[in-house]
């Protein structure tokens, strides 16, 4: 219950009740316009935001002391609220160096439908450590989490959203069917943070994500850059989002493209085949006559068509009937048997404990990843839709943009994500598809192979399955620097 007072550090004294009112501060600007207060509930002081240009609402508690213990370095973790009963959940961790100075970046995980918490805690190095990018780690089976000397937020102050509705802790209403659907909801998030975290508003902002973020990269990107063109031209009234790269690891970007090249790495990966030459001759066959035909007929990423949905159960069918060739491997990392841990349940545990729920703010379960948010995107037909082209109008905007894979994984492989990008169109799009990939190493030691022209960059992990920052994290932090900085990514 909030109960809001006219004058700052009043308190509630109303006895009986478990949430007290602490504060309310009403602030002025067009922009900024709303009202701040402060409540306690069941002994935690949460801070709410009421945003007028948007009309969303922020709900969070500060320096929870849960897996950021820092000293000195902020933490925020609560919710956005982006529309009716839609409430979105985001943590945000300021960074651990000149965090007054340092960029900032938005972690999306994909699904669609699995939360962004997965990029936060949970991927696997080896038996015993839990990690991808965040800011702690669960080490040698540890039940509470440590610090991740690899986190992203070692260079830059580091937000983790899980979206759309439904996924992870954020819950209400799901409106979205689709990747372009679910854009203006992030945006408007975004709108939300800067207005009322006002020192990040100037920063230079990136996006990275992974996985099906091969379709939210290039969207959420451009919309950004539709919405910033419409600032300028004063035909909308917001804060601009200053979006200086975009980073893509094992993404899912055009199915016409990586439904083939799954074929080519099941036989010609460089760990072990995983079907042999005459299976991946017919997979191949098959494919051409009767997937590739659906998916040619489905050629917008907007339009409500039933092309793409039966794109979507053709192509399926056809990976489903030579499925059964295939050995008991995780597709996630083909180094690894489908009954290993992977990723360890540790964190799920964790994220579950309603102690923790209560420090760090959360309302509702945590759904991992969430079939419920999933269907309409497959009802859509959004994973046949190709986003090629609104990544080739991302890297035609001159942002910078990474385009990387782990090599061991086969769910989103590296082949299918080295076709995409030598298919993007730009003004060097010749002179990167000729262009013969080199070594890239870290401190020296060969960790992949890359290539670079302009602001477009490419990267192949060694020994790395899907979530590349678990398995390779001082690489892993490396590229994510330069990218951030606007470089082409190089060796050390």
């Amino acid at each position: 219950m909030l109960v809001q007072f006219p004058s700052f550090l009043a308190v509630s004294v109303l006895a009986g009740f478990a949430t007290h009112v602490l504060g309310l501060n009403i602030l002025q600007g067009s922009k900024f316009a709303g009202k701040r207060s402060v409540e306690e509930r069941d002994g935690v002081v949460h801070t709410i935001f009421e945003h007028n240009a948007t009309g969303a609402t922020i709900d969070y508690v500060k320096n929870s002391g849960i897996c950021e213990t820092t000293p000195g370095v902020n933490q925020y973790s609560g919710y956005f609220s982006v529309g009716k009963n839609m409430s979105m959940w985001f943590w945000f961790f300021e960074a651990r160096h000149d965090a007054e100075s340092a960029p900032l970046a938005l972690w999306l995980n994909g699904g669609p439908g699995c939360s962004s918490m997965i990029g936060l805690f949970q991927a696997r190095l080896n038996q015993c450590i839990s990690r991808e990018n965040g800011p702690c780690q669960f080490y040698n089976n540890a039940t509470t989490p440590s610090l991740n000397p690899y986190s992203w937020n070692e260079y830059a102050n580091l937000l983790y959203v899980d979206e759309p509705i439904g996924t992870g802790f954020s819950y209400g209403n799901d409106t979205v069917v689709g990747t372009v659907s679910a854009a203006p909801f992030v945006w408007k998030l975004l709108q939300a943070f800067f207005a009322h975290f006002r020192q990040y508003e100037s920063r230079d902002f990136g996006l990275f994500t992974e996985s099906y973020g091969g379709h939210y990269g290039p969207e959420f990107a451009s919309y950004f850059e539709q919405q910033n063109g419409a600032i300028h031209n004063k035909s909308l009234h917001a804060e601009e989002i200053n979006l200086v790269a975009l980073g893509i690891n094992n993404g899912w970007y055009d199915a016409i493209i990586q439904e083939r090249e799954f074929i080519s790495f099941s036989a010609n990966n460089s760990y072990y085949p995983l079907i042999n030459s005459s299976i991946a001759d017919a997979y191949l066959a098959n494919y051409t006559s009767t997937c590739l035909p659906a998916l040619l007929t489905c050629n917008s990423t907007t339009e409500e068509t039933p092309q793409c949905y039966n794109a979507h159960e053709t192509c399926n069918a056809v990976d489903n009937a030579f499925s059964v060739y295939y050995p008991d491997i995780d597709y996630y990392d083909i180094r690894q048997p489908s009954s290993a841990p992977f990723p360890p349940e540790t964190y799920l545990n964790y994220l579950t404990d309603p102690a923790v729920m209560k420090a760090i703010g959360a309302k509702s379960n945590y759904s991992e990843c969430s079939d419920a948010v999933d269907l309409p995107f497959a009802q859509f037909g959004d994973g046949s839709r190709s986003f090629l082209p609104t990544l080739s109008s991302v890297v035609q905007s001159n942002i910078t943009v990474l385009i990387w894979a782990g090599d061991a994984d086969a769910v989103c492989d590296w082949f299918g994500g080295f076709a995409s990008v030598n298919a993007v169109e730009y003004s060097g799009s010749a002179e990167f598809s000729s262009k013969a990939v080199a070594n890239y190493t870290l401190g020296g030691v060969t960790k992949g192979t890359y290539k670079s022209v302009g602001n477009l960059s490419w990267l192949r992990v060694f020994e790395s399955g899907h979530m590349i920052p678990s398995f390779q994290p001082e690489l892993a932090l490396q590229v994510f620097k330069q990218t951030l900085q606007k470089k082409p990514i190089s060796g050390t």
